[in-house]
């Protein structure tokens, strides 16, 4: 049985200490999409293009898109070159190629756990969506196939703020 001073504590925890970190927390961003892929044998090929499927029904909001992208300290280039293509249903497909920058000429510039870099790499910023079902499709293109000591590729879509 609790003591009275403890079922004071419980009942000031879950009367105001909870509701109030869940508004805090519901203030936050809410981020719309994200999704990673593995990479087989952490050997991207070219011929290995992980899609990303998502459904858009907010059409009032602004959207930023990134590539989100993870590789071993062995990753033996400052970049990689990536087509990327997305397609709304029923619309016909739109391709583009980046660079992604990883590195400067001193460090990796992603977020490092041990030897391990993730890179979130912004590549479109407040745009707006139709609503519907699209489809983005992540291929690398870099001239070395496979590409080696790359983990994983993903999309990251949020809402701006």
């Amino acid at each position: 049985m609790l003591s009275q001073t403890k079922k004071i504590n419980f009942y000031f925890l879950a009367s105001f200490v909870l509701p109030c970190a869940f508004l805090f927390n519901s203030c936050q961003t809410v981020d719309l999409y994200e999704r990673v892929t593995a990479i087989p044998g952490q050997e991207w090929k070219s011929n290995f293009k992980p899609q990303f499927n998502f459904m858009i029904k907010d059409t009032q909001s602004r959207y930023n898109i990134f590539v989100v992208l993870r590789h071993n300290e062995k990753y033996e280039f400052n970049n990689l070159w990536i087509s990327l293509s997305y397609q709304l249903k029923g619309q016909p497909a739109v391709t583009g190629q980046y660079q992604l920058p990883l590195a400067d000429n001193q460090r990796w510039l992603g977020t490092a756990m041990d030897d391990l870099y993730e890179h979130w790499i912004q590549i479109a910023k407040g745009i707006s969506l139709q609503s519907g079902e699209y489809t983005f499709t992540i291929g690398q293109i870099m001239r070395k196939d496979p590409l080696e000591n790359v983990l994983n590729v993903g999309l990251r879509i949020e809402k701006t703020p």
